[in-house]
């Protein structure tokens, strides 16, 4: 929980909402979980799954919300913040923890930046990372994301409203969209060579797969309990 040591206390909780998508919804059962978010004399959180019912918020927490917020929805709060995990302006665009772990990184930077009507372009509020072993699978990656995500917040609020804004500077990159066809596997490669690919993998919604003669396998892939 955010603490109060570093900014003056005023008459009335800063109202701060999380805004969060049903179709995107893996990081609400993490924050759920967490119980990091209670409210009190200087916090009052909420969650919503619909843009369209937040206003006057002090602040709103833009995460994996998958519809457009344009310009009439950004003026509706005082501060709309998005957390991107890339080293900004490099890595905009869409599942960057990903494409990070395929590139062979281990430290996955975290933004908090002003929401701005360009995609990943706005202030840089605060930044911080995690770290990754290189052996988590799917679930335990999404588990440091969002720990990790939470942990940058607190950090964020425990500032707040005293915050120093930091402009994108330098060139650019972008990762594009991530689909099921990106899981598959060559079977020309050894399974060191795409365990990364593996590991990103989700079971469920779209797992590893190869094609052998024009015949399609999926392969799912679990930790053994004694490993």
């Amino acid at each position: 929980m955010p603490s109060n040591s570093s900014r003056t206390r005023r008459a009335t909780p800063y109202l701060v909402t999380f805004l969060l998508d049903r179709a995107n919804n893996w990081i609400e059962g993490h924050l759920l979980q967490s119980k990091a978010f209670v409210s009190d004399k200087t916090y009052r959180f909420t969650i919503s799954h619909d843009h369209s019912e937040v206003s006057d918020r002090d602040i709103v927490f833009i995460l994996g919300y998958t519809r457009i917020l344009d310009k009439s929805f950004l003026s509706k709060n005082h501060l709309n913040v998005v957390i991107h995990e890339s080293d900004l302006p490099l890595g905009k665009g869409f599942a960057p923890v990903q494409w990070q772990i395929l590139e062979g990184k281990k430290e996955i930077p975290i933004c908090l930046l002003e929401a701005g009507e360009q995609v990943d372009s706005g202030d840089i509020l605060f930044k911080s990372s995690f770290i990754l072993s290189g052996y988590e699978l799917y679930d335990e990656i999404r588990a440091a994301q969002a720990k990790a995500t939470f942990a940058a917040i607190s950090e964020f609020l425990n500032l707040f409203p005293n915050i120093t804004r930091t402009r994108q500077s330098g060139g650019d990159s972008f990762y594009r969209r991530r689909t099921p066809k990106d899981g598959e596997l060559n079977i020309d490669k050894t399974i060191r060579e795409q365990f990364d690919l593996l590991r990103i993998g989700n079971n469920e919604l779209w797992p590893s797969f190869f094609c052998v003669d024009g015949k399609k396998y999926l392969l799912k892939i679990y930790k053994s309990e004694d490993s």
